[in-house]
């Protein structure tokens, strides 16, 4: 039976109903953010609007408060909802590498002869335009591609995501290109109820004061749970709304949580910065991505792969792999005996020099010397079976070597015309 993409997902992401929601692997951390929403709004209600409802001039005016505390929740937990159960902007991994990117280049090889083997070469980065400014991306050997702009992999997750600003443990997802613009609204919204609740409290206390025409502390005696709302609105309002005022900073000057980090210190250009307003209009005026993944879809039966482009040092390598070695290690035969006429040539002429000025040698000796060109050792030619995604390819022959090949064989042909004249 065929599986859907999620059943198979490499990713470190969970699924839930049939993968139509996604999270993060630390999705848990999730219910700690619900409890810590929920519970005080809970005690707010309970303890604070309920006794709030009739305390303004109109009778039922006070039900305004608990109503608006009831549903400002509701849709900060549809905010967080919305961040953390969808794709953040995942690009999908390649099955294989971007073949269209390698490249042949030679590499000098230890073997007899000095032999030089062509071999796959990879480029690490590369650079694309973004505004007209060249912009180095990086390739991602886990996703196997090349990082769009602004793109990183997220260690937690697994995961290649668009413009990752961070992984936030308190949503249990990614933050990216798809749920950034409900990440900030989600913090944001915190941040109001946070001080919601905390002048309604205090509102709270006052109101207990006048009534009971005491002091703050006889307020506070009165309604503890009201002074502990406020405790933990004003310490959280620290984080949620230090968080918010950092984000608006970001996106103010088009950046991420990630690029602010990390390129701090270099004071490099912005190249996404397109001004203050069209820098909001960008995050929340314009249309969310749609995502790249299908995760209900059935998995597709892999395509074989085709060949390798041809290139034109490919194209001088042959069809076949294994008989281009085997030519090659031939080609590497001939030069190694060519090499050698060559030296036994030298001593041949050296021997001639020394019999023109001095005592004749006899001429066995060169025959000897000249007949040991024939039982020069060879190669034994093995073919070598290439790892995967490398090609095995010839070796190539410097123009310096045919050149002096060429001379050597014109020597050795020239030299008993000369004996026989």
């Amino acid at each position: 039976m065929a599986k859907r993409v999620y059943e198979v997902w490499k990713g470190s992401n969970k699924f839930i109903i049939g993968g139509r929601l996604i999270f993060g692997p630390d999705a848990r951390s999730l219910l700690v953010t619900l409890l810590l929403i929920i519970v005080p709004v809970v005690i707010f209600c309970v303890f604070v609007a309920r006794h709030l409802r009739h305390e303004f001039s109109p009778y039922n005016a006070g039900y305004a408060i608990l109503v608006v505390a009831i549903v400002f929740t509701i849709y900060v937990l549809g905010l967080l909802f919305l961040t953390s159960a969808r794709d953040p902007g995942i690009i999908p991994r390649n099955s294989h590498p971007p073949e269209e990117e390698f490249r042949y280049e030679s590499s000098m090889s230890l073997d007899v002869g000095g032999r030089q083997t062509p071999s796959l070469q990879f480029p690490r980065t590369k650079e694309v335009m973004v505004n007209g400014v060249p912009v180095r991306v990086k390739y991602c050997d886990t996703c196997m591609l090349y990082r769009p702009p602004r793109c990183s992999h997220c260690s937690i997750c697994n995961n290649c995501v668009e413009r990752f600003d961070h992984h936030c443990p308190w949503v249990g997802q990614c933050i990216g290109l798809r749920n950034y613009r409900f990440f900030f609204m989600f913090v944001s919204s915190s941040t109001l109820l946070c001080i919601y609740v905390f002048s309604m409290s205090a509102l709270y206390i006052k109101i207990l004061m006048e009534d009971h025409h005491g002091t703050v502390w006889r307020a506070m005696k009165a309604s503890p749970a009201s002074v502990l709302l406020m405790a933990y609105c004003f310490i959280s309002l620290w984080f949620v709304g230090g968080l918010t005022g950092f984000h608006l900073y970001l996106i103010g000057t088009n950046q991420t949580t990630y690029e602010n980090f990390r390129y701090r210190a270099d004071n490099r250009l912005n190249v996404y910065d397109r001004g203050c307003v069209n820098n909001f209009l960008e995050v929340f005026c314009t249309k969310v991505k749609t995502s790249r993944n299908n995760f209900r879809a059935f998995v597709q039966e892999e395509v074989p792969r085709t060949s390798l482009p041809r290139t034109p040092e490919a194209e001088d390598l042959g069809g076949d792999p294994r008989s281009k070695v085997e030519d090659d290690l031939e080609i590497g035969e001939d030069l190694l005996k060519i090499s050698q006429r060559r030296n036994i040539e030298e001593i041949d002429e050296d021997i001639r020099s020394r019999g023109s000025n001095g005592h004749p040698h006899n001429t066995s000796e060169v025959d000897s010397v000249l007949g040991s060109d024939i039982r020069a050792p060879t190669i034994r030619s093995e073919t070598r079976h290439s790892s995967w995604g490398r090609r095995s390819g010839s070796w190539e022959i410097s123009p310096e070597v045919l050149a002096n090949s060429t001379v050597t064989e014109s020597r050795g042909y020239g030299a008993p015309k000369e004996a026989n004249q």
